[in-house]
């Protein structure tokens, strides 16, 4: 009887869960290398596509029986004074895909891909330095002093990624421009209505709310400071400030927040590379193809990586033809959405006020199977079989 195939993953995140419990549900034994000392519990909100929502119910886990965050209804697109722009019904998208777009904590995607796979055994603390190929597959080494071999490396390790860099050579991510700040809290207000994510776009910032069901809301904003965004210092003061004269909603969820509870993150991805592995070691999620956050398809489309590679490496031949037949399938989509997502967030950030008016008066007036065909487009994904 031949022994089970043996893949390491680096990374804890939303793409090493998922590869994780994907692997598992195909008898592929995992264990899992993360640098935290802990599963990441706290942190913001995140919007899983209606395209993650069907691939993680591939994965077992079943996002409406669980009772993970809120199903969105509706998209509500607003000016920055609240002045309502458009709104887009999303139970008609989630009727044609089949499944909802469902917001919720992040911690509560994790806690939701962990349970999917408790078996597999997660090494905290150990931060994947590197790897060596050898005749029988690889070799991972840590910073703390672990090493572990197997038939195949994942690198699900972000957009700061050590198997990446070893891949394909240390290279500075791209900064777009932009801070972005992310938070979630218990709020209500009478201009944001149950099932909804309200957007408001001004120049060269944005804020938005999504619901998570029971009081909580996910709020994010966004503001242009180009050259400075990667050390953005600022503190809740400077956030509130950069609000002052919006929809008075934004001020009061912004103060009702702690500090402590706001976080800081520059916008940024990288350069698509051309190819994502090589021998028994590839990448996934954002060691692959970071994107920026605009089309909500970060985690989306990372999720959807695991289900793939899972695919190829159960029923293809040879790890190293399973793995650039994984990278092959989902080159073409990832850079697509890539591509599209540094396209809205251009538009998104736009700052000149003529333009401004302009983006308002072209979102106001478009044809609603124009803005329909542009929403549900990236989240149209076929399961492999």
């Amino acid at each position: 009887m031949s022994r089970a195939l043996r893949v390491i993953v680096a990374g804890a995140g939303i793409a090493g869960l998922s590869t994780a419990a994907a692997l598992h549900r195909h008898g592929i034994e995992v264990e899992i290398l993360e640098s935290r000392t802990e599963l990441r519990a706290s942190g913001s909100g995140i919007g899983v596509a209606c395209n993650a929502v069907a691939a993680l119910a591939a994965l077992g886990v079943d996002v409406m029986a669980a009772g993970m965050g809120r199903p969105m209804d509706y998209f509500v697109l607003r000016t920055a004074h609240g002045k309502p722009i458009r709104t887009v019904d999303y139970r008609d998208i989630a009727a044609e895909i089949g499944h909802p777009l469902v917001n919720m904590h992040r911690g509560e995607l994790l806690s939701g891909l962990r349970a999917a796979a408790p078996e597999v055994p997660i090494r905290f603390g150990a931060e994947v330095k590197g790897f060596d190929i050898t005749a029988h597959g690889v070799r991972v080494t840590c910073t703390d002093g672990y090493a572990a071999e197997a038939d195949a490396l994942v690198g699900a390790d972000g957009i700061r990624s050590a198997v990446r860099a070893q891949l394909a050579g240390p290279a500075p991510v791209t900064d777009h421009g932009y801070v972005c700040w992310l938070a979630t809290a218990a709020f209500e207000h009478e201009n944001l209505h149950p099932g909804a994510a309200t957007h408001y776009w001004g120049a060269g910032r944005r804020f938005g709310f999504a619901d998570l069901g029971a009081g909580q809301v996910y709020w994010w904003g966004t503001r242009n400071v180009a050259g400075r965004a990667a050390d953005w210092s600022g503190g809740k003061a400077d956030i509130l400030d950069s609000y002052r004269g919006w929809a008075p909603e934004i001020g009061a969820v912004i103060a009702r927040t702690p500090a402590d509870a706001i976080i800081t993150v520059p916008a940024q991805d990288r350069p698509f590379l051309p190819a994502w592995g090589r021998g028994p070691v590839t990448l996934i999620g954002d060691a692959a193809h970071p994107m920026l956050t605009s089309l909500s398809q970060g985690g989306s489309s990372a999720i959807e990586d695991a289900c793939v590679l899972a695919r190829h490496l159960r029923r293809d031949g040879a790890v190293t033809t399973a793995l650039r037949d994984y990278e092959d399938a989902r080159r073409a989509r990832t850079r697509t959405l890539v591509a599209a997502s540094r396209r809205l967030s251009r538009l998104e950030q736009l700052a000149n006020p003529v333009a401004v008016r302009l983006r308002e008066l072209a979102f106001r007036y478009a044809p609603d199977g124009v803005i329909r065909g542009q929403t549900i487009e990236p989240m149209r994904f076929e399961m492999p079989s």
